[in-house]
């Protein structure tokens, strides 16, 4: 007798797809504008809500807490079902986390213009926020770890490892960095001070980016990779590999954002170590990607998918080169602070982040709504306008950190700082920031392309979806 196939719950998967298409627009549009703002004051408009300081803070929320999250649970949905041969455990708390989850990013965007934030990077906001995360999450958390306990498949692929060290690991470092004494509805301090403060809060930053973009985005490349080509990943081993060295190591590189500071040198130098050892597991991981890749190499230059894909491992591994690289003390001294650290940050969350969550969805929209992609010309065009504004941003953002950092340590012949004056330095640095906000606005442009494609895509949802064979380029 026939085993019948699962019905799966999608619905939540569009959901999140769509909430990722949303804030992926909001927070690169938020990008833009700031970017410019460096390079043109004026459009701070002199009002407190508009300002640098306050869109920043909105921006990075929203692509990492808004647009990759969205991503990030849209993927967790899907590959959980498949992979463990069930539906989600309850369907309805999946509903209210969507829900929940929304209004946690809604209330974010209106608070941080506002100034109401904690003042903490990638925690800026409030008591009441924090403890509305607390709940969805443990909703979601429930639903999911019941849904693998219940599951049909008994071995468990390595990607649901990778989601797995993620939602484990993200709530510890959420609850840890975010105790704090509320002095009001929308006031709090934090319950540590000074450098206890600062350690604390870099062992959250640093690994806020380890286990929300990086280790869900290599369990979405080790799930979404090998379906989309219809091979098997490369080395099963090496993903095994690659996952238990990666978690051992990236917990401990958060006290390389603290170098030259007065955290004990033994520390620095334990954050530094840890640092440089990533290098193994994370270009492990990339060979992965790319052996993997090779066997469908014939298809990358018709597939904008696989362009993708291949796109962003190679930033993945730039981007993982450069981490550690700028951890090196003497390297930190001229990088740190400076705009080479945003080139940095901008080449993983743009090429790595952007562009894993772009293939992703690429894949699931056309399945989701039994339709074909509306045009894959479009899709060509987006990968194309956004790896050119990525070379322009980083580029741009490299040649300016380094020539920054080069000003504030120069010293003339008699022993005196030749640039005294800050904002002799900030004029100097205004065409590269320039070319950094042009690179960001074709990246938008990109964006904004891939959510026409997709309304476009779910206009004709239901007209039946036929899936290329990347394996033998015919239909299947």
């Amino acid at each position: 007798m026939a085993t019948e196939k699962p019905q799966y719950d999608d619905f939540i998967v569009k959901g999140f797809i769509i909430s990722a298409l949303i804030w992926g627009v909001a927070s690169m549009l938020f990008g833009v504008i700031i970017a410019f703002q460096l390079v043109y004051p004026q459009l701070n408009l002199e009002l407190p809500w508009t300002s640098f300081g306050r869109l920043r803070p909105l921006h990075t929320n929203a692509a990492i807490f808004g647009f990759a999250l969205s991503v990030i649970f849209a993927t967790a949905y899907h590959t959980i079902q498949r992979l463990c041969r069930i539906r989600m455990w309850n369907d309805k708390l999946s509903i209210i986390h969507l829900v929940l989850y929304n209004l946690s990013i809604v209330l974010a965007a209106i608070t941080l213009p506002l100034g109401l934030t904690q003042s903490k990077e990638y925690a800026e906001l409030e008591w009441p926020i924090d403890l509305l995360i607390v709940v969805w999450y443990v909703i979601f958390l429930v639903n999911y770890m019941a849904t693998i306990f219940k599951r049909k498949e008994e071995q468990m692929y390595v990607a649901i490892w990778f989601y797995l060290a993620s939602f484990i690991t993200v709530p510890l470092l959420f609850i840890v960095n975010n105790i704090v004494i509320p002095a009001s509805l929308t006031k709090s301090y934090s319950v540590y001070s000074g450098l206890f403060d600062a350690n604390i809060q870099w062992w959250y930053g640093h690994n806020a980016v380890a286990f929300v973009l990086t280790t869900p985005f290599l369990g979405l490349m080790y799930y979404y990779l090998p379906k989309h080509i219809k091979q098997p990943i490369y080395s099963h081993r090496l993903s095994i590999i690659h996952f238990w060295s990666l978690i051992f190591i990236y917990i401990w590189a958060g006290p390389h954002h603290l170098l030259y500071s007065p955290l004990p040198d033994w520390l620095q130098t334990t954050g530094m170590v840890f640092s440089i050892m990533l290098w193994m597991p994370s270009w492990g991981g990339m060979l992965n990607g790319f052996l993997t890749l090779t066997q469908a190499k014939d298809k990358i230059k018709v597939d904008a998918t696989l362009k993708m894909m291949l796109a962003a491992v190679t930033f993945y591994g730039m981007s993982t080169f450069e981490g550690p690289l700028l951890s090196i003390r003497a390297v930190s001294a001229l990088g740190h602070n400076t705009d080479w650290i945003i080139g940095h940050v901008h080449s993983g969350t743009l090429g790595w982040v952007g562009f894993m969550s772009a293939a992703a969805l690429y894949y699931l929209v056309p399945r989701i709504w039994n339709a074909n992609l509306y045009s894959e010309k479009l899709a060509n065009l987006h990968f194309w306008l956004g790896t050119l504004g990525i070379l322009l941003y980083i580029i741009s953002m490299w040649v300016s950190g380094i020539t920054e950092g080069s000003m504030w340590r120069a010293v003339g012949d008699n022993g005196e700082l030749v640039y005294k004056d800050w904002i002799e330095i900030v004029e100097f640095l205004k065409p590269f920031r320039l070319f950094r906000a042009i690179g960001g606005t074709l990246y938008l442009t990109g964006i904004l392309l891939m959510v026409y494609n997709f309304i476009k895509t779910i206009q004709t949802k239901d007209s039946g979806f036929v899936e290329q064979d990347l394996r033998i380029g015919v239909r299947s």
